[in-house]
């Protein structure tokens, strides 16, 4: 029986495309090992968000390629759509496919094993009009299940190259991420977390249907617990979507809502398509219908031109918005981009001093969201086992890490949880019970 190892780099929608890969693969009649061993085949899922995401993945290409010579070696993902010239260069690479067309790298390694010709398999991604379906009925590691629904991106904001990486926008059919979430629900998962390239994007290019209504059938779903937006853009959180919301059972308190900078003249030059004012209002309206929401974001930091006055106008917007969370990144240039062009690049010192005042402004922040909820009972699906003997640690609704004692046949099962003690990055609690799977209906009759 052949062996197949994988290698993810990169964000949640390669690693649920890895796995709906490894679905191919295991159709096929093939076993999966962990990279480290010596596989038959290996596929490495690459990344190209920055530069610093094709050097790690040429890494790996190479790591692999040392491991086992004789194996077959298939890379796809973003960096094999952008530069599959460069990585076809490399000597043992044998088949690159890019974002697309991945159920044709099984035929293309049956067509290697015979000619000994190295297969480049990408094509133009900018063509493509259509989503492409990739089935993941279940996750190897199974508590948090992703539901892809896009794929690409329209907006080619000025320091990012994804649109060139995963092509434009394109929804998922309707029918087809019910019926898949119906199947995670039916493979056990609780939560299901909606994800793609520009999540929020969700249906802009569907007619008569959007994530407003996405969100509507998938709250149908009986066994389905918890739906969570991986990430969605301020401007698509329109008054329809946050209806829905506030009307949800199932829509967890969390949103991630990816700020860049706070300061309008800074997201001008990203060619970012909103203002402060307008975030600043769509946050007002959330936490209006949604009290204790929590709202992390993701910050880019050091912006080629960003000032004192700019970086500070973030600073300040951050604090008085009271995000939970931030992830925080210091502007990397990315060859291609029009800011990577820019002249006025700033300097790596005040980059960092820029980032670590942020990073600690996350944490004050962090630990101020989470003491609200100390001597709370909340809702925990707990996830692994924790650091201690006896213990788990799991997500709650509203994305705080929490760690208490229980035993490891709840992983999984949605608990209810007490905070004994609230802490950033994790808080601890107590076990109060287990919530029970179905609402079953009695039906006269039956």
């Amino acid at each position: 029986m052949s062996t197949v190892a994988f290698h993810t780099l990169g964000c949640k929608v390669n690693h649920y495309e890895t796995e709906a890969i490894w679905q191919l693969f295991k159709d096929d009649g093939y076993d999966r090992v962990e990279f480290e061993t010596n596989a038959d085949v290996y596929v490495i899922n690459t990344c190209t968000v920055t530069n610093t995401g094709d050097k790690k993945s040429r890494q790996v290409i190479r790591r692999a390629i040392r491991r086992n010579p004789d194996a077959v070696i298939c890379v796809t993902g973003c960096y094999a759509q952008t530069s599959s010239a460069e990585i076809m260069d490399i000597p043992g690479v044998d088949i690159v496919v890019g974002t697309q067309d991945r159920h044709k790298m099984l035929p293309y390694i049956e067509e290697f094993k015979s000619a000994r010709q190295p297969i480049n398999g990408v094509t133009n991604i900018m063509k493509n009009r259509t989503y492409e379906e990739l089935d993941v009925p279940y996750f190897t590691d199974r508590t948090r299940a992703s539901l892809k629904i896009q794929e690409g991106c329209n907006n080619f904001c000025t320091f990012c190259i994804i649109p060139w990486a995963r092509g434009l926008m394109r929804s998922r059919n309707p029918k087809e991420v019910v019926k898949q979430a119906s199947q995670l629900v039916s493979a056990g998962y609780q939560e299901i977390v909606l994800t793609g390239i520009h999540t929020g994007g969700y249906g802009e290019d569907l007619k008569n249907y959007n994530l407003a209504q996405l969100l509507r059938d998938l709250e149908e779903i009986d066994g389905l617990k918890r739906i969570r937006i991986s990430s969605i853009e301020a401007s698509q959180l329109t008054d329809e979507v946050i209806d829905v919301i506030d009307q949800s059972e199932k829509v967890v308190r969390h949103l991630h809502i990816p700020l860049q900078s706070g300061s309008d003249t800074v997201l001008k030059r990203m060619r970012r398509k909103y203002t402060m004012a307008h975030f600043s209002e769509r946050l007002q309206k959330l936490h209006a219908i949604m009290p204790g929401l929590a709202v992390t974001s993701d910050v880019i930091v050091g912006f080629p031109g960003e000032t004192e006055e700019e970086f500070m106008e973030t600073y300040h917007f951050i604090e008085s918005h009271k995000f939970s969370e931030l992830h925080v990144f210091p502007y990397s240039m990315r060859t291609g981009t029009p800011a990577a062009r820019m002249t006025d690049q700033i300097d790596e010192e005040v980059k960092n001093e820029r980032v670590h005042k942020l990073i600690s402004l996350s944490d004050q922040l962090a630990k101020e969201y989470a003491s609200k909820f100390e001597g709370k009972v909340l809702e925990v699906i707990p996830e692994e086992k924790g650091s201690v003997d006896g213990q788990l640690v799991g997500y709650t609704d509203n994305y705080l890490k929490v760690q208490f004692e229980g035993s490891e046949s709840l992983i999984g099962e949605l608990v209810k949880v007490k905070i004994t003690e609230a802490g950033y990055p994790m808080n601890h609690g107590q076990f109060v019970k287990v919530m029970p799977k179905h609402q079953t209906v009695a039906i006269a009759g039956k």
